[in-house]
């Protein structure tokens, strides 16, 4: 079983990473080091929306044995949390519902 990192095509960057975020993204990809960028995933959790997790987690053993789908990038931790709520804004005035999954495919 292969397991991969995919980025969803309507990726939320935070405006701080803009300017870097191939170079980001390209590291993540291909499983190197970061300092300070946190993704926004799919939940883990059946009943949660996002995680946030430091990207430099995705270097763990562990998430070469899971399928992970980015939705966001941020540079720092509360830039992260800004950028859910702004996602999480969008997605509900959108669409009346809080179904992030679907609304991501």
């Amino acid at each position: 079983m292969v397991c991969m990192i995919r980025w969803v095509n309507q990726l939320y960057i935070s405006d701080n990473l803009m300017k870097k975020k191939d170079k980001v993204i390209a590291a993540i990809s291909c499983r190197k080091a970061t300092f300070n960028i946190y993704c926004i995933t799919f939940a883990s959790q059946p009943r949660n929306l996002f995680d946030i997790i430091d990207a430099n987690e995705l270097l763990f053993p562990h998430y070469r044995n899971v399928d992970i789908c980015i939705v966001g990038l941020a540079k720092g931790k509360e830039n992260a949390i800004q950028l859910v709520q702004k996602m999480l804004e969008e997605i509900y005035y959108n669409t009346g519902e809080f179904d992030v999954r679907s609304y991501f495919t």
